[in-house]
């Protein structure tokens, strides 16, 4: 018998600005030192974290890994907070660019890498489709990756195909967006979120943590539309633990505790 782990994680729902690295990989240093102060043993960052989902300038921008600038620094994040670290990138690979999101450890280790498969098709201009599902086995238990709109195919076909894997958590980084004049208050965001992870982590039981970022689109074909957060947390029995402020402006980091 194993013995049973109890993981603290940060949901650092952050402010992206698109085609900003520099800036945002200083926000993301500063929130991920927060969440290593209060206890946090792994950390989740949004969907492309670096230049922002769709921006243009991902086409241009994107770096490698393992050489490139916002992998390294990543690395550095996760060695110096001694944690695990989950994040979008926007990744280059042999002229491609990728949508992509990577699974370090708390020694900066890169020991999974997704490449988003299921894309909108306002972002295939941009990005090339992964090519599998992914999880690893690790100290903190079974972890699997998909990216955003991975959960959405009309089947669920992606999440059921990695909770078959038997992942003790599914992490999920994402970009959540809206219209500017979207009133939260007469139709509240989140549902369609909601009836994907709720039968996959009750089913399978597996926790589901979803990180969205906050912040206007300046560029792409989403331009004027809002970032909003509202990140989600399901645990192992398809009981929400927790939904993260709304809002443009809605720059936080949420923790919840996970038990298997």
């Amino acid at each position: 018998m194993t013995d049973k782990i109890t993981l603290r994680i940060a949901m650092i729902q952050m402010h992206v600005v698109g085609n900003n690295a520099a800036k945002n990989l200083q926000t993301a240093e500063r929130m991920v030192k927060e969440a290593a102060l209060a206890g946090a043993e792994l950390a989740v960052l949004p969907e492309c974290m670096d230049l922002g989902w769709t921006h243009p300038a991902s086409l241009i921008n994107a770096t490698e890994i393992p050489d490139g600038e916002v992998f390294r620094r990543l690395q550095h994040m996760a060695r110096e907070n001694n944690m695990y670290l989950c994040s979008g990138m926007t990744e280059l690979e042999a002229g491609k660019v990728y949508n992509s999101a990577v699974l370090l450890d708390n020694r900066g280790e890169l020991i999974l890498k997704h490449r988003k498969i299921n894309k909108l098709d306002i972002e295939k201009p941009f990005y090339c489709p992964g090519d599998r599902i992914n999880m690893a086995n690790t100290s903190l238990g079974k972890i699997g990756v998909m990216i955003c709109a991975d959960a959405i195919v009309p089947d669920l076909s992606i999440p059921s195909a990695l909770a078959r894997m038997q992942p003790d958590i599914i992490l999920s980084p994402c970009a959540w967006a809206v219209p500017a004049d979207h009133d939260n208050e007469k139709e509240p965001y989140g549902d369609l979120w909601r009836n994907v992870y709720r039968p996959i982590s009750r089913d399978f039981s597996t926790y589901i943590i979803a990180v969205s970022n906050v912040g206007k689109m300046a560029d792409g074909p989403w331009k004027g539309w809002n970032c909003i957060g509202a990140s989600l947390a399901f645990d192992n029995a398809g009981q929400e633990m927790l939904q993260c402020a709304y809002g443009v402006n809605s720059e936080t980091i949420a923790y919840v505790n996970c038990s298997y």
